[in-house]
Parts: C-alpha cells; structure tokens; sequence
C-alpha cells in the first residue's frame, strides 16, 4: 500500500512538472545553449521552463519566446549563438555590453518577427549581413557604436516598415546605397525618420536620389565621413526635415538652398569646403533656432535683418566675415570669433562669445553631510546607494546657454516620469559634467529606489527606455546612452524570511516523500534491468512519451552538447561548411582530437526519440569503405545531432568519382 501511494506521488508530481514546463523545445534549447556558452548571464536562468519560471529578461506569448532584454548586464560571448532560431522573438536588446565581440550572421534574417533590434555599446564585427533586408517587420534598429565594417547593405532599403536607422560611430564603408532596381536603396525607406550614418567612413558624392520626396525623414545625420561632391538640390524635396548634419566632410559647391524647408530648425555644414560665398538667406527662416557653418568660406557682410527666430544660435568662426549690421534690438546668440571682423581687438560681444560655464552638477541638494560605504553616493533625497551610472549624448540641442538650470531639471524630471510610467525602482536622478563636441552630453547618475541597488533587470530596463526613446523631451534632440558596468547586481536576497522559512519546510517534506518514491522506482528497476547501459542512457528522452531504452550501437558513443558545444566553437558561422533542409553541418573537433562533422537538426526536423534511436543504431551499423562512419551522437537540451567522420578533401561525390586522392 505505501509503495502505491509513493508511486502515484511520483507520477502527480511528475505531472505537474510536464504542465508547468511550458517553453517551447526548440526556444528552451536555445536559452540553453546559450546559458553553456555565454558568461555572466542573469543567476536565475535555473530551471528547465524559462517562460514559467520568470528568467530575468526574457517575456514569453503562448510558450514561445518574444523578447531578450539583456541590456548593461555584463554579458560575454564570441558568439550571438542560435538567437536567430528564436523565430517568434519581437524585441531584442543586448546594447551596453562591451564584451560582446560577434559577428553577427546570416542567419539574422529567421527572426521574421522581429519589431526592435537594439545593439547598442557592444563590440559587435564585421559586416552588417545583408540578410538584415529580410526583417520586414522591424521597426527601430540600433547599431551605432560598435566595429561593423564594409557598406551599408542596400538590402535595408527593404525594410517598408522601419521608422528609426541608426548604423553611426562604426566604420562602414563605401558609398551611401541608393536604388537601382531591382536592387533596393535608402531611398525605398518612406517610413523612417531617422537617418543616423555619422561617424563612419562612408566616401564618394551624396546621390540626388537619396532625398526622396515621398520620404518622411525628419532627422539626418551624415556628418563625419568622407564625402564629397556638391549637396543635392533635391535636398529641398525633404519638406519635413527638422535636423540636418553635413558637418565634417569634403563636400564642396554651394551651400545648399534651404529656403521653402519650413520645418527645419538644426543645421550643421561646419568643416567642409563650400565655395566662397554671401551669409545665406535662409538664416532668417522662422523656425530655424541653430546654424553652425564654422570652418567654412562665407565672406561679406553679415545682416541678419529683424526676421529671425528669438531663440536663434549661429556659429560662424572661421569664416571671412568683415562687417556685422545690427539691427535694433539684435539679441541672436552669435560667434564671429576668428572673422577679420573680430581682429585687431574688435570688442563686439560676438568676437567673445566664450563657452558656458555651466554649474558641476544638478541638483544641488542641502543633505547633511554623509559619508557613504563603498560603491555608495549621496542622493539628490540624501540616501546612500549604487546608482546606475553613464553618459547621455544628444545629436542636437535648441539652447546654448548651459548655466540655465531649466534645461536639467527638465531632463531630470522627464528621465524620472519614464522610468515611474514603465515601473522602475527609480528614486533620483543626478546630472552633470556637460560636454559639447560632436554631441551634447551629460554624465547621469541613477539611484535606485526600495533598496540600495538596482536588479539586473532593472538596469536592463533603464537602458532600454533611454536608448528606445520612450519619452518626449522638450529642448533636445534624439539620443543614446552608453553605460559604466554596474558595481552591485545583487546575489539572491527577501526579506520575507517567514515566507522562506515556510516554503523551505514544505519543499524539505515534498522532496523527502519525492525522494523516497525515486529511490524504491530506481531500486526495482536495478533489479530488473541489471545487464542494461548505465549513464547517460538511463533516462533516453524529454519526457514519459518519449521513454524508452538505450539505443543499440556498434561502434559509434554518445557525445555531450557541451563536448559539440567545444568541438564547433559555440557552432559558430565560421565552423559551417554545410547546410540543407534538415540542419547545418559544422566543422569541430572533439576533446580526443579528432575531427568530424557535425550535423545538426533544426526546429521542424527533429524527429521522435524512437525514430531517432533508430536511425543511429542503423548508422551505427554501416560500415563501408565508400559510406561515411558515424563516430557519434547528441539527443539533450532539445538537440538531435549526429557526429560523422570529417572528409577532409571535397564532397562525398568528389572523392566517390575520384576527383581527390
């Protein structure tokens, strides 16, 4: 009777377990594989059920995997692995980890579902695939500051449905791709807004036909490169452009016409080489609040009429400018410094323009002074804790005056309303050290709010709001965040000890009952099943459908995932030298040396444990001289693989024709 009642024990546990353990196989072995091959991973990836059991960073629809946030988390990796296989992901985010050094693949272009790719601050190689083109659902893609390096795909031009390009500070090269059907350019790109390619390597003219005048940009970004030639006329065609950047190229002709592009208030040409020309009359257009054409050869007089924006900022330092007329009232923010107009101690406040002095940090708070323990700072509520710390960087601003504390505590405050609005633990938010260069900058500090740190996953959450722009901000343009590696992820900690101490006690009495009825059903099954193979064939298959004993083989061993892991290098793209309908074939060799190729089965190929116990103990069974020898297989964390004798010379057709001695 109490074997009965410890086996049905056994069986119902065993039940739930199957209900609970919702993960779809092929997402769980993927999560998986990554968990062997990726370091500093969250500590609560345990467990065989990701989406049940709450995985830090990861959300799930229906059992299947739908966004990887892994955001500042420290993550290390050579290899993105099989993310691609996770093929109804929407919403991927690995940016600010610095010791993600990866190519990333071809075989990007599974993830059909994906809405967002945010890649930012990592240390991503290589060329950007052009596969990227198949990702017709994207919406946002964020590569900027890592090394990717050759062109722009024009595959991108595909992406009917992407609003935000970001590729800046990488090192792309060649030309800026445009449309040559039936190839695809830039210029196919009707929905985005954004166009962020500075900060490259990018050559050769800028093509007329990139400024589409169905395009909805609003935001361009083409400055440091090398480009050259005249600027388009047809530059004008972009009626709803509000930001433009040219600066810091060899472009050459005249400065672009911008007269009838009514939404356009940031200009920067600065640092090319533009003919020698007048000031340009589209100074005086009432929506534009900055001007930089510094470094460039504009000449004559400068007479900026009474027409202009209040709030106006124009930077012409060296230039040729010999005469300024003011009008009444002149009240513009201008920098005429290094124009003959400022020489021989000229003392107009334009030839003096200086730069900000703007205050160390806000806010300033009046806490008593505390000395904080270690990793610790005072908050602007005078609480000691780990703040989150980084730099913001904007591509534009609309003030130059950096002493006014309106602008911070309008960032603060905006920072705070959407870390709250998307639910962080975020109590303050401190600023300082403002830099203009080629952006505007501040240093951020985040402190956390309910304890002294912040969880992995909030950390991760606050760079992908910023980074994802999930707020509107007056007075600055779009922006970036780029992160300093966290000091203080917890390890696992409550407060609820009774709760603990509860769950321990209940959990101590199930495992000892669970115990009990393992160790009687293993007992039996020694008894009966003396002359049978021991590890790792005792427990053949995923669950009780699949049970079932150990395959028959002759000659051929089983082989772990983590060896196959080894032997391919993660199954890295580079080790692929083969790929069909059922898997990839990769290239490895095993902890004895021995080289072989390794063919693994994708989702939609995997077969049942029979059929694949089956199918190995024939191979197994094969033995020619014209027949490849199977060496070994692989059937755990959801992969059937099978391990055969590397041909080192050729196809198998190649050296059956003899072709290859």
């Amino acid at each position: 009777m109490v074997q009965r009642i410890l086996l049905w024990m056994m069986i119902s546990f065993c039940q739930v377990m199957v209900i609970a353990a919702v993960t779809d196989p092929n997402d769980l072995a993927v999560l998986n594989a990554l968990k062997s091959g990726w370091e500093n991973l969250p500590p609560d990836w345990k467990g065989s059920d990701p989406c049940g059991s709450n995985w830090e960073g990861i959300n799930c629809t229906d059992s299947r995997v739908t966004t990887l946030v892994l955001a500042g988390m420290g993550v290390k990796t050579t290899d993105i692995g099989d993310i691609p296989s996770l093929s109804m992901l929407q919403y991927l985010d690995l940016s600010n980890n610095k010791e993600i050094k990866a190519i990333l693949p071809q075989s990007i272009q599974n993830l059909k579902n994906l809405t967002t790719l945010i890649l930012i601050g990592c240390s991503f190689r290589g060329p950007i695939p052009d596969s990227i083109g198949s990702l017709k659902q994207l919406v946002f893609l964020g590569l900027n500051n890592n090394s990717f390096t050759g062109p722009i795909p024009p595959s991108i031009g595909n992406l009917n449905n992407l609003s935000w390009l970001d590729l800046s500070d990488n090192q792309l090269s060649g030309p800026i791709p445009v449309s040559n059907p039936p190839a695809p350019g830039l210029d196919n790109l009707m929905k985005t807004k954004h166009f962020h390619l500075s900060n490259n390597q990018l050559s050769g003219p800028i093509r007329s036909k990139l400024f589409n005048s169905n395009m909805s940009l609003i935001h361009l970004r083409l400055d440091s490169n090398s480009l050259v030639g005249e600027v388009p006329e047809e530059l004008a065609n972009l009626e709803s452009l509000s930001e433009l950047y040219l600066s810091n190229n060899n472009l050459n002709g005249s400065v672009p016409e911008l007269l009838g592009m009514n939404s356009i208030f940031y200009v920067d040409m600065s640092n090319n080489s533009f003919d020698k020309s007048d000031i340009p009359a589209w100074i005086t257009l009432p929506s534009l609040t900055t001007m930089v054409l510094s470094s460039n050869r504009i000449s004559g007089t400068l007479d900026v009429g009474n027409r202009y924006s209040s709030d106006l900022i124009v930077d012409l330092t060296n230039n040729s400018i010999t005469t300024f007329t003011q009008s009444s009232g002149y009240n513009l923010s201008l920098n005429l410094d290094n124009n003959p107009i400022c020489e021989d101690g000229a003392t107009g406040r334009y030839c003096s323009a200086g730069k900000p002095d703007p205050p160390d940090g806000l806010p300033s708070n009046e806490c008593a002074q505390v000395r904080c323990g270690s990793n610790k700072v005072l908050s602007p509520n005078c609480k000691c804790s780990s703040p989150y710390t980084g730099t913001i960087f904007f591509f534009s601003h609309s003030f130059s005056n950096l002493d006014n504390t309106t602008y911070y505590t309008t960032l603060r405050d905006t920072l705070i309303s959407a870390f709250r609005s998307n639910q962080l633990p975020v109590d303050s938010v401190s600023i300082s050290n403002p830099t203009i260069g080629e952006y505007l900058q501040y240093r951020l500090h985040i402190f956390p709010s309910g304890e002294d740190y912040f969880t992995r996953s909030a950390v991760s959450s606050i760079g992908t709001v910023i980074n994802r722009q999930l707020f509107s901000l007056p007075y600055y343009g779009p922006s970036f965040f780029l992160d300093e590696s966290y000091c203080c992820f917890p390890g696992k900690k409550s407060s609820k000890h009774g709760i603990i101490i509860g769950v321990a006690v209940g959990g101590f009495v199930i495992v000892l009952l669970i115990a009990s009825a393992i160790t009687y059903a293993v007992y039996q099954k020694k008894q009966a099943k003396k002359a049978k193979l021991s590890s790792p064939f005792t427990s053949w298959g995923f669950d009780s459908s699949d049970a079932g004993d150990a395959p028959q083989l002759k000659g051929t061993r089983w082989c772990s995932f983590e060896e196959l892991q080894r032997a391919t290098n993660r199954f890295s793209e580079e080790n692929i030298i083969g790929s069909g309908g059922y898997g990839k074939v990769y290239k490895g060799t095993l902890d004895s040396g021995h080289v072989v190729a390794i063919k693994r089965a994708q989702q939609g190929s995997l077969q049942g444990a029979q059929e694949f116990k089956t199918e190995i103990e024939l191979l197994s069974r094969i033995h020619h001289k014209n027949v490849v020898s199977l060496v070994g297989f692989c059937y755990e964390q959801g992969e059937q693989m099978l391990v055969y004798e590397y041909i080192s010379n050729g196809s198998l057709k190649d050296n059956l024709s003899g072709k290859f001695t």
